[in-house]
């Protein structure tokens, strides 16, 4: 069972990778750019996206093992093939997951023709899940504590965040000047299911006193929090409903609610040289249904043979007074978390100057319009422990009036060889767009520490002169 509970983890691990959308960023032929940068320089009289399919988006990866690793055929068994993953990772290798599926999404400019305000709004539905690499604790499950005596596992390992929700979003953003241009938008969350246990903290330790084989020196001191909402319900006994369904009820319906911001700028030096920033997900759901908080706390202090838990003697009063030194407690209190907090900024150089055949164009109302542009973007994201940081070099060119390409090179904690391209075409009205990150590794996807894509389809309508 307990290597049950732990392949269940590996397979959860390989399905993350982190939240940078960096060739997203600041591409401004595609709409949903906005959403990574309220304040970026976009133009257009109207557009709005193809129901569902206009926005959607899936990473997969982590930053310590590859598919390969686990399922290779190699003749290596499998349970070594999971130990030499566990033996190769730290406690601070992280393993994130971000999915998006955009429900709607429109904009339109107010104010007139000569206007440069924009309304959009939207909604979108998303996962997120965010958790270091519990070493310790992956070891002991694997190997017990027989070949470490002597060794203190560390509890506070376990660190993990997950939760499905629904975002309903309204933005504004003008370009208030030439040189300026100026965004924000407004943020309602609905939480249909969250998991949350980054408080953790306490050891389990197993000494042996010299010159006696057989007697052992056992503490557990235990200092576990989980929490969740919107989850405890499924684990009722009596519960007789289909999960998939009632969490999506929950997550467009009945979840529990918050708020959150985004904001962005975009700033010209001159003509051809950009800076952006941009702040997304700054906010918070204050988790209010079906909340349950269980906790482990306390210290279990053992002296003597060692206990077999699992033989054929009855350990009654062994788990007894584990049970009373170290008691699961259940709590029903309201708690607020904070959504993870993503931070953009980027330097643009552009050269190769032509003039439009059109007075206004998809990136903006500006007099000059340049094929090239090279830069740098830097992303930073909050976490648990240490804030996630990346760095991206790119390349973006405009082959004709409209097709874009973009290519990134970007180095982070998951890899340090990771090239993205992105395609954005418009035949009439209707936008198409695909964007995927680390290409090389697709020559063996499954020796990839990460694999990246994100499609879709909208309709940008511009003035007819």
């Amino acid at each position: 069972m307990k290597k049950s509970y732990l392949i269940v983890w590996l397979f959860a691990a390989f399905s993350c990778f982190a939240q940078n959308k960096e060739v997203l960023y600041n591409f401004t032929s595609i709409p949903q750019a906005s959403m990574v940068n309220p304040g970026a320089d976009v133009s257009y009289k109207f557009y709005f996206g193809v129901p569902v399919l206009s926005g959607i988006s899936a990473n997969l990866g982590s930053s310590s093992f590859s598919a390969y690793d686990l399922f290779a055929d190699n003749g290596v068994d499998f349970n070594d093939k999971v130990r030499n993953v566990v033996n190769k990772s730290s406690r601070n290798d992280k393993v994130i997951t971000n999915q998006q599926l955009e429900l709607f999404s429109a904009g339109f400019r107010i104010g007139g023709k000569e206007s440069r305000s924009y309304i959009s709004f939207g909604a979108y539905q998303e996962f997120d899940f965010f958790m270091f690499m519990p070493k310790d604790l992956a070891l002991l499950g694997l190997d017990g504590n027989r070949d470490y005596i002597g060794k203190s596992f560390n509890l506070g390992d376990l660190s993990l965040k997950a939760e499905v929700l629904s975002v309903f979003h309204v933005g504004f953003h003008k370009k208030v000047s030439d040189k300026l241009v100026l965004g924000g938008r407004a943020k309602i969350y609905s939480s249909g299911a969250n998991a949350v246990s980054t408080k953790n903290s306490g050891y389990i330790y197993t000494g042996q006193t010299a010159g006696t084989p057989n007697i052992y020196t056992q503490t557990i001191s235990s200092n576990l929090e989980l929490k969740t909402s919107g989850i405890a319900t499924f684990t009722k006994d009596e519960y007789e409903g289909n999960i998939v369904s009632d969490i999506a009820h929950n997550t467009f319906f009945n979840g529990s609610l918050g708020l959150g911001v985004d904001a962005g700028l975009t700033y010209y030096f001159k003509d051809n040289l950009q800076f952006t920033a941009s702040i997304i997900d700054f906010g918070f759901i204050k988790q209010s249904k079906d909340i349950e908080t269980v906790t482990y706390k306390g210290t279990y202090h053992y002296e003597g043979a060692n206990p077999d838990f699992m033989g054929n003697n009855d350990p009654e009063n062994i788990f007894d007074e584990f049970d009373k030194a170290i008691p699961r407690e259940t709590l029903h209190n309201k708690y607020t978390t904070w959504r993870p907090t993503k931070m953009y900024t980027s330097l643009q150089y552009s050269f190769g100057e032509y003039r439009s055949d059109e007075d206004c164009n998809c990136r903006g109302q500006i007099k000059k319009r340049y094929k090239n542009a090279v830069g740098g973007q830097l992303f930073f994201m909050s976490a648990p422990r240490t804030p996630i940081a990346a760095f991206t070099a790119f390349y973006q060119r405009n082959i004709f009036e409209k097709l874009d390409v973009k290519a990134t090179y970007t180095f982070d904690t998951f890899s340090n060889k990771n090239i993205g391209l992105g395609l954005s075409g418009t035949i009439g009205s209707f936008n198409i767009y695909a964007l995927v990150n680390n290409v090389l590794e697709y020559k063996d996807i499954s020796k990839a520490n990460s694999a990246a894509f994100q499609i879709g389809l909208n309709f940008v309508f511009q003035d007819k002169d």
